[in-house]
């Protein structure tokens, strides 16, 4: 891979990992205000019904949850930036052969080429 796409590719990462570290700092607000207001019992605008608690728990886990995703997402956009670095990216783990550039641009953390995760893909059938 060129030095140019190289670049390009580490110009997506990094503009990826800013998406991600928006919607982790929005994720842990959410989460935290719904925390403090079932643990403070500020239920100010909210019945105390109990249908309404549980929707609030629902809401708190799923912000967990997202979080939780965003926080993998995030590593693994670190991970390949690292490859990047150490001048491993776009290789696959598999088969040590260049990852097709369109996959990169779909998957730009992936580590894997298509036919190899095709091949990986069959065998958990």
């Amino acid at each position: 891979m060129t030095k140019e796409r190289l670049e390009y590719f580490k110009n997506l990462l990094l503009e990826k990992r800013q998406e991600v570290l928006d919607r982790i700092e929005h994720l842990r607000e959410v989460a935290l205000e719904s925390t403090y207001r079932e643990s403070s019992g500020d239920h100010s605008g909210y019945t105390f019904h109990m249908a309404d608690q549980g929707t609030d728990a629902m809401e708190r886990e799923k912000a967990f949850l997202f979080l939780s995703r965003e926080e993998k997402y995030l590593q693994q956009i670190e991970q390949a930036l690292q490859r990047i670095e150490l001048g491993e990216y776009g290789i696959c783990r598999v088969c040590g052969q260049e990852i097709d550039e369109r996959r990169l641009e779909i998957v730009p953390t992936t580590r894997i080429c298509v036919p190899c995760k095709q091949a990986e893909a069959k065998r958990k059938v």
